[in-house]
Protein backbone atom coordinates (compact mmCIF):
# COMPACT_ATOMS: atom_id res chain seq x y z
CA UNK A 1 0.00 0.00 0.00
CA UNK A 2 1.26 3.69 -0.67
CA UNK A 3 2.80 5.34 1.68
CA UNK A 4 1.33 9.36 1.11
CA UNK A 5 3.17 12.78 1.71
CA UNK A 6 2.44 15.64 1.43
CA UNK A 7 5.13 18.16 0.70
CA UNK A 8 4.12 20.99 3.08
CA UNK A 9 5.68 24.94 3.95
CA UNK A 10 3.14 28.07 4.65
CA UNK A 11 5.90 30.08 3.52
CA UNK A 12 6.79 30.13 -0.46
CA UNK A 13 10.12 30.23 -1.93
CA UNK A 14 11.90 27.48 0.22
CA UNK A 15 12.02 24.72 -2.10
CA UNK A 16 9.03 23.02 -1.77
CA UNK A 17 7.91 22.16 -5.20
CA UNK A 18 11.78 21.61 -6.25
CA UNK A 19 11.84 19.02 -3.54
CA UNK A 20 8.77 17.64 -4.43
CA UNK A 21 9.61 17.12 -8.30
CA UNK A 22 13.04 16.07 -7.75
CA UNK A 23 12.09 13.50 -5.13
CA UNK A 24 9.91 12.04 -7.47
CA UNK A 25 11.98 11.49 -10.03
CA UNK A 26 14.75 10.46 -7.71
CA UNK A 27 13.06 7.48 -6.02
CA UNK A 28 11.40 6.63 -9.69
CA UNK A 29 15.24 6.10 -10.61
CA UNK A 30 16.02 4.01 -7.62
CA UNK A 31 13.17 1.76 -8.63
CA UNK A 32 9.80 2.91 -6.76
CA UNK A 33 6.46 3.18 -8.55
CA UNK A 34 5.86 6.97 -7.76
CA UNK A 35 3.28 9.58 -7.95
CA UNK A 36 3.08 12.97 -7.43
CA UNK A 37 0.11 14.34 -7.22
CA UNK A 38 0.26 18.90 -8.11
CA UNK A 39 -2.61 20.34 -5.42
CA UNK A 40 -0.56 23.90 -6.26
CA UNK A 41 -2.47 25.76 -8.79
CA UNK A 42 0.64 27.79 -9.96
CA UNK A 43 1.17 24.44 -11.38
CA UNK A 44 4.76 24.58 -11.77
CA UNK A 45 5.27 20.87 -10.18
CA UNK A 46 3.77 19.92 -13.24
CA UNK A 47 5.90 21.86 -15.94
CA UNK A 48 8.81 20.65 -13.92
CA UNK A 49 8.20 17.25 -14.43
CA UNK A 50 7.94 18.28 -18.13
CA UNK A 51 3.99 18.25 -18.27
CA UNK A 52 2.00 21.57 -20.11
CA UNK A 53 -0.32 22.94 -17.24
CA UNK A 54 -3.05 23.05 -19.90
CA UNK A 55 -3.17 19.39 -19.53
CA UNK A 56 -6.47 17.50 -18.86
CA UNK A 57 -8.14 16.09 -16.60
CA UNK A 58 -6.01 17.36 -13.89
CA UNK A 59 -6.11 18.14 -10.05
CA UNK A 60 -9.24 19.76 -10.39
CA UNK A 61 -10.84 17.69 -12.58
CA UNK A 62 -10.10 14.42 -9.70
CA UNK A 63 -11.37 17.17 -7.19
CA UNK A 64 -14.16 19.02 -8.56
CA UNK A 65 -15.22 16.69 -11.49
CA UNK A 66 -15.17 13.46 -9.69
CA UNK A 67 -13.05 12.44 -12.84
CA UNK A 68 -11.66 8.81 -11.92
CA UNK A 69 -7.77 9.22 -10.58
CA UNK A 70 -6.63 6.52 -13.23
CA UNK A 71 -7.39 9.33 -16.03
CA UNK A 72 -6.22 12.20 -14.52
CA UNK A 73 -2.66 10.24 -14.69
CA UNK A 74 0.21 11.09 -17.21
CA UNK A 75 3.40 8.89 -17.44
CA UNK A 76 6.15 10.44 -17.59
CA UNK A 77 9.82 8.96 -18.12
CA UNK A 78 10.49 10.88 -14.31
CA UNK A 79 7.55 9.02 -12.44
CA UNK A 80 3.56 9.25 -12.99
CA UNK A 81 2.31 12.81 -12.51
CA UNK A 82 -1.60 14.10 -11.44
CA UNK A 83 -0.83 17.77 -13.06
CA UNK A 84 -2.84 20.88 -12.57
CA UNK A 85 -2.89 24.24 -14.07
CA UNK A 86 -4.73 28.12 -13.05
CA UNK A 87 -8.33 26.45 -12.80
CA UNK A 88 -7.27 24.73 -9.43
CA UNK A 89 -7.40 28.02 -7.87
CA UNK A 90 -10.82 27.87 -7.57
CA UNK A 91 -11.12 24.37 -6.39
CA UNK A 92 -11.16 26.37 -2.56
CA UNK A 93 -14.10 28.39 -2.97
CA UNK A 94 -15.77 25.35 -5.22
CA UNK A 95 -15.55 22.49 -2.47
CA UNK A 96 -16.52 24.69 -0.14
CA UNK A 97 -20.37 23.91 -0.36
CA UNK A 98 -19.32 20.10 -1.14
CA UNK A 99 -19.84 17.57 2.21
CA UNK A 100 -16.89 16.34 3.86
CA UNK A 101 -14.99 18.55 1.43
CA UNK A 102 -11.73 17.84 3.55
CA UNK A 103 -11.77 14.33 2.54
CA UNK A 104 -12.44 15.09 -1.32
CA UNK A 105 -8.57 14.10 -2.27
CA UNK A 106 -7.94 11.48 0.49
CA UNK A 107 -11.14 8.98 -1.25
CA UNK A 108 -9.67 9.96 -4.88
CA UNK A 109 -6.30 8.54 -4.02
CA UNK A 110 -7.55 5.27 -2.11
CA UNK A 111 -8.33 3.99 -5.60
CA UNK A 112 -4.51 4.17 -6.14
CA UNK A 113 -3.42 2.87 -3.03
CA UNK A 114 -2.08 -0.52 -4.34
CA UNK A 115 -0.42 0.86 -7.38
CA UNK A 116 2.61 2.63 -5.83
CA UNK A 117 4.72 3.37 -3.40
CA UNK A 118 4.97 6.66 -2.50
CA UNK A 119 2.56 9.32 -3.69
CA UNK A 120 3.78 12.42 -3.18
CA UNK A 121 1.64 15.86 -3.10
CA UNK A 122 2.93 19.14 -3.95
CA UNK A 123 0.73 21.48 -1.95
CA UNK A 124 0.29 25.30 -2.36
CA UNK A 125 2.62 27.67 0.01
CA UNK A 126 -0.29 28.72 2.57
CA UNK A 127 -3.09 26.87 4.65
CA UNK A 128 -5.72 26.97 2.46
CA UNK A 129 -8.48 24.00 1.71
CA UNK A 130 -6.07 22.22 -0.95
CA UNK A 131 -3.00 22.02 1.79
CA UNK A 132 -5.95 20.58 4.50
CA UNK A 133 -7.08 18.00 1.80
CA UNK A 134 -3.63 16.90 1.13
CA UNK A 135 -2.94 16.67 5.28
CA UNK A 136 -5.75 14.61 5.26
CA UNK A 137 -4.69 12.24 2.67
CA UNK A 138 -1.49 12.21 4.02
CA UNK A 139 0.24 9.77 6.22
CA UNK A 140 3.24 12.30 7.00
CA UNK A 141 4.57 15.57 6.23
CA UNK A 142 7.83 16.51 4.74
CA UNK A 143 8.65 19.99 5.56
CA UNK A 144 11.64 21.89 3.17
CA UNK A 145 12.80 24.92 4.83
CA UNK A 146 15.24 27.81 4.28
CA UNK A 147 17.62 28.47 6.43
CA UNK A 148 16.11 31.98 7.28
CA UNK A 149 14.60 33.79 10.83
CA UNK A 150 11.66 34.25 8.78
CA UNK A 151 11.46 31.15 7.65
CA UNK A 152 12.41 29.42 11.83
CA UNK A 153 9.63 31.41 13.08
CA UNK A 154 7.37 29.90 10.58
CA UNK A 155 8.08 26.66 11.11
CA UNK A 156 5.96 26.78 14.82
CA UNK A 157 3.12 27.59 12.51
CA UNK A 158 3.01 24.95 10.29
CA UNK A 159 3.73 22.30 13.23
CA UNK A 160 0.92 23.91 14.85
CA UNK A 161 -1.36 23.72 11.96
CA UNK A 162 -0.34 20.05 11.48
CA UNK A 163 -0.96 19.37 15.31
CA UNK A 164 -4.25 20.87 14.91
CA UNK A 165 -5.30 18.60 11.35
CA UNK A 166 -3.92 15.38 13.61
CA UNK A 167 -6.19 15.99 16.34
CA UNK A 168 -9.68 16.43 14.69
CA UNK A 169 -8.75 15.17 10.78
CA UNK A 170 -6.33 12.59 10.73
CA UNK A 171 -5.34 11.32 13.67
CA UNK A 172 -1.98 8.68 12.10
CA UNK A 173 -0.83 12.50 10.58
CA UNK A 174 2.75 13.02 11.46
CA UNK A 175 5.86 15.06 10.31
CA UNK A 176 8.10 12.97 8.43
CA UNK A 177 10.79 15.58 8.51
CA UNK A 178 12.36 18.77 7.63
CA UNK A 179 15.08 18.83 4.79
CA UNK A 180 17.00 21.94 4.77
CA UNK A 181 17.39 23.89 1.11
CA UNK A 182 19.25 26.62 -0.49
CA UNK A 183 22.11 25.84 2.17
CA UNK A 184 25.28 27.89 2.06
CA UNK A 185 27.68 26.63 4.66
CA UNK A 186 29.54 29.49 4.53
CA UNK A 187 26.55 31.54 6.30
CA UNK A 188 26.61 32.08 9.65
CA UNK A 189 22.96 32.69 9.87
CA UNK A 190 22.27 29.27 8.07
CA UNK A 191 24.40 27.04 10.80
CA UNK A 192 22.51 28.79 13.32
CA UNK A 193 19.18 27.93 12.22
CA UNK A 194 20.27 24.38 11.18
CA UNK A 195 21.98 23.97 14.59
CA UNK A 196 18.71 25.43 16.53
CA UNK A 197 16.39 23.06 14.76
CA UNK A 198 18.39 20.00 15.28
CA UNK A 199 18.83 21.09 18.79
CA UNK A 200 14.83 20.92 19.00
CA UNK A 201 14.00 18.64 16.94
CA UNK A 202 16.67 16.47 16.89
CA UNK A 203 15.98 13.54 13.93
CA UNK A 204 13.19 14.97 12.46
CA UNK A 205 16.00 17.33 10.46
CA UNK A 206 17.39 15.31 7.45
CA UNK A 207 21.24 14.64 7.38
CA UNK A 208 20.82 15.23 3.61
CA UNK A 209 20.81 18.98 2.95
CA UNK A 210 20.26 21.00 -0.17
CA UNK A 211 22.54 23.37 -1.72
CA UNK A 212 21.95 26.45 -3.74
CA UNK A 213 22.39 25.45 -7.32
CA UNK A 214 21.89 27.36 -10.62
CA UNK A 215 21.06 24.01 -12.32
CA UNK A 216 18.72 23.45 -10.40
CA UNK A 217 17.07 26.21 -10.97
CA UNK A 218 17.33 26.03 -15.05
CA UNK A 219 15.93 22.42 -15.11
CA UNK A 220 12.35 23.59 -15.29
CA UNK A 221 12.81 25.50 -18.19
CA UNK A 222 13.45 22.57 -20.19
CA UNK A 223 10.71 20.56 -18.34
CA UNK A 224 13.20 18.09 -17.07
CA UNK A 225 13.79 17.75 -13.17
CA UNK A 226 17.17 18.86 -11.68
CA UNK A 227 18.42 15.00 -11.39
CA UNK A 228 18.09 14.17 -14.85
CA UNK A 229 19.18 17.35 -16.24
CA UNK A 230 22.57 17.35 -14.75
CA UNK A 231 22.89 14.45 -12.54
CA UNK A 232 27.01 15.88 -11.52
CA UNK A 233 25.51 19.20 -10.18
CA UNK A 234 25.77 19.35 -6.47
CA UNK A 235 22.29 19.85 -5.93
CA UNK A 236 21.24 16.85 -8.03
CA UNK A 237 23.25 14.85 -6.34
CA UNK A 238 21.89 15.98 -2.67
CA UNK A 239 18.31 15.31 -4.19
CA UNK A 240 19.58 11.46 -5.11
CA UNK A 241 21.04 11.02 -1.20
CA UNK A 242 17.85 12.45 -0.08
CA UNK A 243 16.02 9.87 -1.95
CA UNK A 244 18.18 7.40 -0.44
CA UNK A 245 17.94 8.98 3.39
CA UNK A 246 13.99 9.30 2.73
CA UNK A 247 13.21 5.77 1.49
CA UNK A 248 15.16 4.45 4.31
CA UNK A 249 13.50 6.49 6.72
CA UNK A 250 9.81 5.77 4.92
CA UNK A 251 10.28 1.95 3.73
CA UNK A 252 7.71 0.60 1.62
Amino acid sequence: MAKIIAIANQKGGVGKTTTCVNLTAALHGLGYRVLMVDSDPQGNGSSGMGVKKTTRPNTYDLLINRAEPQDCIVHTAYGDLIPTGKELAAASVELIGRENREFVLKAALQQLYTDYDYILIDCPPSLELLTVDALVAADSVLIPMQCEYYALEGIADLMTSIKMCSKRLNRRLKVEGIVLTMYDARANLTNQVANELRKHLGDKVYTTVIPRSVRLSEAPSHGIPGVYYDKSNKGSKAYLALAEEFAARCPV
